[in-house]
């Protein structure tokens, strides 16, 4: 969600409103850690030039990171990160026809020196989760919360009783 204090370092992407329950848990990942991101609807095939005018302003906006999902096709993410340097992982969200195995190829099968984080089908979180360990590379508080977080998912484990 667009934060009303800090100012956004991540930026999600999706290709359609349909994608959105999908890709909130990134939001919601990236909240956990304090972390502000903005979430916008551009599609890569149906409105590039919206895509293009975002991508332009995003590191001078303070943009460090964006997170780009979209299902079937699922060119966003692969046309972000032909627009920028900045780092971008995709999420393959799933689709109706081939259960999201379309668009996780389309989005993992870059060529070379044009590359994409990806993660799961459907796996925003992790997405918002990798953006902040990239992040955490020149942030120490943040990387402590990171810490912090693994060590309570560590101990959650062990806790678990059978």
């Amino acid at each position: 969600m667009v934060s009303s204090v800090a100012k956004p370092v991540v930026g999600i992407l999706m290709g359609s409103k349909s994608d959105l329950d999908v890709m909130k848990e990134a939001s919601e990942a990236l909240e956990g850690f304090g972390v502000a991101c903005e979430m916008r609807v551009i599609s890569a095939h149906r409105s590039p030039k919206l895509l293009d005018e975002y991508l332009s302003s995003a590191r001078g906006r303070g943009i460090s990171v964006i997170i780009a999902g979209a299902g079937g096709a699922a060119h966003l993410a692969g046309v972000v990160a032909s627009h920028t340097t900045l780092p971008v992982i995709g999420v393959p969200v799933e689709s109706k026809s081939l259960k999201g195995l379309d668009s996780l190829l389309s989005t993992i099968q870059m060529p070379p020196g044009v590359p994409v984080a990806t993660v799961g089908i459907n796996a925003a979180k992790n997405a918002g989760i990798l953006a902040v360990h990239m992040l955490a590379l020149s942030d120490a508080s943040l990387a402590k919360k990171l810490d912090a977080y693994r060590a309570d998912m560590a101990e959650k484990i062990r806790a678990t009783k059978i």
